[in-house]
């Protein structure tokens, strides 16, 4: 799959009435398109991959914003109370963005609120897909959140704000799932790159709502990820589990 391809598709629109049905399977065309229709029909349902597919902003695993200057530092927000505005191209979505607030500040102690004159926030941009940077910036932090990104979306990228990267990508997660290779947007094999990070301590979670689906990023409809044991919601994007709030409780001190 031409990853040049797939952005063109994705910038003159998906259409999710339009199905590919080849006359003719031998004809690499027609297998080309219905390879195409089968990775937007993926990416529909994982939002989390179309900024670093079709975005302007420096991106990986998808829907981390990176620095220009790599060596900048990441760290913990220093306040459990964090400000945030939201951007008026995104008022529509006030009530998704509150209720992916209050998910996380009914189970933990960080809270969110309005910001009045905080010097560091976090501000709600528009944007075609979901992304955010890791942790603590500084100053007017972007959370970029797009119309196809749900409310379990947006507690993904408040997480990401928070401090935390993706579950797939730990230095242990062979033990629990296999990356399929072959299975990848080339270009973008990255995405599955592990990573060093503090676990806390706290289990591989494939259910977490950091971890990615089945399909992320998949060439042709097919697995890129598959669990080694029997996982249930892998990629779900409804409820964080016991072990995200876990893991929030701890980095943030929450009297755990």
């Amino acid at each position: 799959m031409h990853l040049w391809l797939l952005n063109v598709i994705i910038y003159f629109g998906w259409h999710p009435h339009v199905k590919s049905s080849p006359v003719n399977r031998g004809n690499s065309t027609e297998l080309l398109l219905d390879g195409v229709y089968k990775t937007l029909r993926t990416i529909k349902h994982s939002p989390e991959t179309i900024e670093e597919l079709h975005s302007k902003h420096q991106i990986e695993e998808g829907d981390i914003l990176q620095f220009t200057d790599r060596n900048a530092v990441q760290s913990i927000w220093p306040t459990h109370a964090i400000p945030y505005l939201i951007s008026a191209e995104l008022r529509s979505r006030t009530n998704d963005i509150l209720s992916a607030t209050r998910m996380i500040s009914d189970q933990t102690c960080v809270t969110f609120h309005l910001r009045t004159f905080e010097t560091n926030f976090l501000h709600f941009k528009n944007s075609p897909g979901c992304s955010s940077y890791v942790g603590f910036i500084g100053g007017d932090q972007a959370v970029y959140i797009g119309s196809v990104c749900t409310v379990g979306n947006i507690v993904h990228e408040l997480l990401h704000a928070l401090g935390f990267y993706h579950e797939h990508t730990r230095m242990d997660r062979d033990s629990y799932i296999n990356i399929i290779k072959n299975n990848i947007i080339k270009g973008t094999e990255q995405n599955f790159v592990k990573r060093h990070g503090d676990t806390l301590n706290v289990p591989y979670d494939t259910a977490s709502i950091l971890h990615y689906g089945s399909a992320y990023f998949s060439s042709n409809g097919s697995p890129t990820i598959v669990p080694l044991h029997t996982a249930k919601d892998m990629g779900q994007r409804e409820r964080l589990t016991q072990l995200d709030i876990l893991r929030v409780r701890l980095l943030y001190q929450c009297g755990v």
